[in-house]
């Protein structure tokens, strides 16, 4: 159970936690087929994807690698700086091998076309994206994504992993955030 504090500073539910489980279960299906046969290494890009990845690489159905990589574009505001720093790689060569990145929500696209450019370089047999959340409309950068869990408006989300100065990412389903939580802070 959620903790109060959560439903307070949501304005409204964007997803429930049934709506997301769905399609989550929707798109590992997707990705068990479309990689039936291949050697596959599915990244987590941390922290936020940290649900969304464990609930998708339960439902996929064939065997894989797992990774996870933390990475920064965010200098001292608000808004993507576009330049990527590793604060943790990963482990296993992804020479010749089929690699899914899983994001939980693309905004402009800066930070993870650099990302995808970085990893290109290393050579993998492809290169995919899976994200949870979509804001197509403050996309900047295109960035092929393959797998979309949902289109979501221009709106501050949290819960299910994406988080507010380190806060609500316990909560289960997806709202929006008050305004008035974050708007003394956002530049």
């Amino acid at each position: 159970m959620t903790g109060h504090y959560v439903e307070q500073d949501i304005d409204s539910v964007l997803l429930t936690e049934e709506q997301i489980q769905r399609r989550v279960r929707e798109m590992a299906n997707e990705i068990s087929r479309d990689y039936a046969g291949k050697e596959l290494v599915a990244i987590c890009i941390l922290r936020g994807c940290v649900m969304f990845f464990a609930d998708l690489m339960r439902y996929v159905g064939i065997p894989m690698a797992i990774e996870f990589m933390a990475i920064s574009s965010y200098g001292s505001g608000a808004e993507s700086s576009g330049s990527v720093k590793i604060k943790y790689d990963l482990e296993e060569d992804i020479r010749g091998k089929h690699v899914l990145i899983v994001e939980d929500i693309i905004d402009t696209g800066i930070t993870l076309f650099n990302l995808t450019e970085l990893l290109k370089a290393r050579r993998p047999a492809s290169l995919s994206i899976c994200c949870l959340l979509d804001k197509v409309d403050r996309r900047t950068v295109e960035v092929p994504v393959t797998y979309t869990g949902f289109e979501i408006p221009d709106e501050f989300v949290v819960g299910y992993g994406l988080d507010y100065d380190s806060r609500y990412r316990n909560y289960c389903g997806i709202g929006v955030l008050k305004r008035a939580v974050y708007s003394n802070e956002i530049v």
